[in-house]
């Protein structure tokens, strides 16, 4: 099985849109893995990776395919993810935590030394005397004994006090810091960063050596004979105590143990200790590290088959599942690859007849199974991170700004099929990013999506903006370049008269549909039908751009030729259409003017051979939506603009009602339109409604709401589930993104400076004193905090805070489930 049909593209005339390629004999070398999956600690570290001793190094695509992915909410990059807590952490200054630090030692130690000089009575040690048997009581079991004892009770005096003294912040913020850098100047290889790079026979042999040392100068620091003892020679005469017993007990559980201690903290780093434990520990201690760090409930860590094909396995074709294993650990997949081949598994499981087929495939060609029909196994070039486990693009960073919520400071932005599902309104002045930050990484992404059979993109601009090079596509439409390979489809690739003459009339008089008699495009459509209809039956087809012309002009001899032509074929139903088109043409006002006017933009020389429905040239339909298409139109520049805005909202219209009339819809459609000025109109935003519920989206581009009719303004940032504010957005245009972010309950504090006025001589002579020095008044400051309500943001904040190179988004799920608006560093 290649594709089986389920990848294919298909189209409504012979050729098809994108061409098949023929499967290759030998698989081809994968392109290189995504350039941010390199092998690092964090992907060494991922949930669920085993690596066992004299392993080899994972290769890059493991590393990707290993590392653990957060998924924390729509809209944020769940590629190892760090989950943040939601509200900021009170932050306590470095001197309140040394004086605390002090004062809880002081107090342990001075709790301990009473214990051990039997200031606080016996009772201490009641327990023990309990517990106990009496045959422990005496010789060397009451030695132990009495050691174990003491020791837990020392640990527990220092659990206490070093959490009410806050030790473990202390270290953290000051010694970790300081040893963490004199750690890195030692040289490579005493000790290495990536602990989690080593095999395993030197994790083991670093390990032994390390506690051979650590026991060595462990025997020597407790050797009273040498008076050795690394503390005890700081602190054995600070503390008296009283008997000769009591001495030993008090040395040895206190400063051995102390001096123990400290050796296995220096020099646990270079046992590599947490490494082994993290390699070898047991799974449900490493199950319960990993729920530890994604302790936010509303994240989940995304639980990935580590390239064992366990399911394929389990289906009863265990040698594909190994042919798979193999090229994956061997760098033979990439993972374009491993998304395709998922979802050629997801069809198979929906439809079981085809398991053999997909087996044979899998069989004869490995990794490049399943190909699309264009023949890639990825793009020739990548400019953003892309994850497509998750289906995901990162645009950003979300900034370190007070107005974003703390969890989601310093945390990837992402946008994916699940986000875009609810279509994407981008607003910003020229030159602010929209193209290179935005639209290009989108475009990308889609198109990798398309190589996996999930996606199907159809991206809409200039030739001077084209977000992608030409061999990212399946297709490329260059309107008014004459050495064009594919031609646009006029109506749809529909051979319904009536769908299309609907999309034909919103897209030439859609913006001016106001002006006409009934108020929409519904009369311009019935103007349309009356004459496509009538042409379809008589000759088969929809007509030329020119036909179409002289039929809205009302032509005598394209009339009249038309007419005959229907009555040598008897056809009287469209000989009454076409009697009804001639009588409303004499009527005042008609829209067939208008429509004849708005046509003949179309109808020019640059055009010429353009938009031919008589299939002489390969046209591309957006019929075949339902397959992984990847397609570019290149509008008109230079002289044409009026035509380019007809073009892309006839584009629009075909995909909003292709898009929704799929039968198939499991491949993700997308249309990416960059510069939607002049090209929003009602029924395109009814279009975008329907969308959602379509597993379809569409990005859309301005430089401002201007180019927006003001009723529409308000409804199109409603119809959309993702809005984007760039830098230099006016305070209008910020005004309505404020209005429909709406608002939100936050904590201010107000402080309020009140003059102390005294009436006693020496207050007074204080206060003047104290006025001389400063030479401010004495005054007494009251502090009120409250909880108003106020806009997430303002418009001034949108036309004057946004850093060049950031943009305000907020995301909505097709679910429902949605983001604040966040300050996105699109530069990181």
């Amino acid at each position: 099985m290649d594709t089986e049909g389920t990848h294919d593209a298909r189209n409504t005339r012979s050729d098809q849109v994108p061409r098949p390629a023929a499967p290759p004999d030998v698989p081809p070398r994968p392109s290189a893995a995504p350039h941010f999956a390199a092998p690092t600690a964090a992907a060494g570290r991922a949930a669920g990776s085993e690596t066992r001793p004299g392993d080899a190094p994972q290769s890059p695509f493991m590393a990707w395919l290993s590392a653990p992915r957060v998924l924390a909410g729509p809209g944020v990059w769940a590629f190892e993810h760090k989950p943040r807590p939601k509200e900021e952490p009170q932050e306590i200054a470095v001197p309140q935590l040394i004086a605390g630090a002090v004062i809880s030692f002081l107090c342990a130690w001075l709790i301990w030394s009473l214990l051990m000089n039997d200031y606080l009575g016996p009772y201490w040690k009641w327990p023990r005397e309990v517990m106990l048997p009496d045959a422990w009581k005496t010789g060397n079991a009451n030695i132990i004994s009495s050691f174990i004892y003491m020791a837990l009770v020392l640990g527990a005096i220092v659990v206490v006090f070093g959490r009410v003294g806050r030790w473990p912040t202390l270290f953290r913020r000051m010694l970790a810091p300081a040893a963490n850098r004199v750690w890195d100047r030692l040289p490579a290889w005493l000790a290495p960063k990536e602990p989690a790079a080593l095999p395993g026979g030197q994790l083991f042999a670093r390990a032994a050596v390390t506690l051979l040392l650590v026991w060595l100068l462990w025997q020597w620091c407790i050797d009273k004979t040498t008076d050795s003892s690394l503390l005890m020679l700081q602190l054995e005469h600070l503390t008296p105590v009283s008997g000769e017993a009591a001495s030993y007990f008090y040395y040895a559980t206190s400063f051995s143990l102390i001096d123990l201690g400290l050796l296995l903290a220096v020099f646990s780093r270079f046992a590599c200790l947490p490494e082994l434990r993290r390699r070898y520990g047991s799974p449900s201690r490493r199950g319960t590290s990993d729920a530890k760090k994604t302790a936010d409930p509303t994240a989940r860590v995304l639980q990935v088959d580590q390239a064992e094909w366990a399911a394929l396995r389990a289906a009863g074709a265990p040698g594909a599942a190994d042919r798979l294993a193999h090229e994956a650990r061997s760098g033979l997949m990439n993972d374009v690859d491993h998304a395709r081949i998922s979802r050629a598994w997801q069809s198979v499981r929906a439809q079981p007849s085809r398991l053999q087929a997909f087996v044979d495939s899998v069989r004869d060609h490995g990794a490049a199974a399943c190909l699309h029909p264009s023949g890639a196994r990825d793009l020739t070039t990548r400019t953003a991170p892309h994850d497509l486990l998750t289906s995901q693009v990162r645009i950003g960073t979300a900034a370190e700004d007070a107005r974003n919520p703390y969890e989601r400071r310093g945390t990837g932005c992402a946008l994916e099929p699940e986000v875009l599902g609810t279509s994407l309104l981008a607003v910003g002045p020229p030159g602010c990013g929209k193209t290179t930050r935005l639209v290009r990484p989108l475009v990308e992404s889609l198109c990798l999506q398309a190589l996996a059979g999930r996606a199907a993109v159809v991206s809409l601009g200039t030739a001077a903006s084209a977000p992608a090079p030409e061999d990212a596509f399946d297709a490329v439409v260059r309107i008014g370049h004459r050495d064009a390979e594919c031609d646009l489809d006029l109506y749809g690739g529909t051979t319904d008269p009536d769908e299309a003459a609907g999309m034909l009339a919103e897209a030439l008089v859609g913006d001016v549909a106001a002006t006409l008699p009934g108020g929409d495009v519904r009369r311009a459509a019935t103007v349309l039908g009356q004459l496509l209809g009538p042409f379809q039956v008589a000759h088969g087809r929809f007509p030329r751009v020119t036909e179409l012309r002289e039929l809205l002009d009302g032509a005598r001899e394209a009339m009249a030729g038309l007419r005959a032509t229907l009555e040598a074929a008897g056809e009287h139903g469209a000989l009454r259409e076409l009697d009804a088109r001639e009588r409303q043409a004499e009527r005042p006002g008609d829209a067939g003017v208008l429509l004849a006017d708005r046509i003949a933009l179309l109808d020019r020389p640059a055009f010429a051979g353009f938009f031919d429905p008589t299939g002489r040239a390969r046209q591309v339909s957006l019929r075949a939506l339902d397959h992984p298409l990847r397609v570019r139109i290149d509008l008109p520049e230079r002289g044409h603009a009026e035509a380019a805005r007809i073009l892309a909202r006839l584009v629009l219209a075909q995909f909003t009602e292709c898009a929704v009339a799929r039968s198939d819809r499991s491949v993700f459609a997308c249309l990416v339109l960059d510069d939607a000025s002049h090209v929003i109109t009602q029924e395109a935003l009814r279009g975008l409604q329907r969308l959602r519920s379509a597993n379809a989206g569409a990005v859309l581009t301005l430089r401002s709401l201007d180019d927006v009719p003001d009723a529409l303004r308000g409804t199109l940032l409603g119809a959309v589930g993702c809005r984007m504010a760039f830098a230099g957005v006016t305070t209008w245009d910020g005004a309505r993104f404020a209005e429909v972010w709406g608002k939100a309950w936050v904590e201010t504090r107000d402080v309020t400076d009140r003059q102390i006025v005294s009436d006693e001589p020496f207050t007074k002579v204080m206060h003047s004193i104290r006025r001389l020095v400063t030479g401010k008044n004495v005054t007494a400051k009251a502090v009120t905090v409250r909880t108003v309500e106020r806009e997430r943001w303002s418009a001034s904040d949108l036309a004057n805070s946004v850093p060049p190179g950031h943009a305000v988004l907020s995301v909505t799920s097709v679910a429902g489930e949605h983001a604040p608006p966040v300050l996105v560093d699109l530069r990181s």
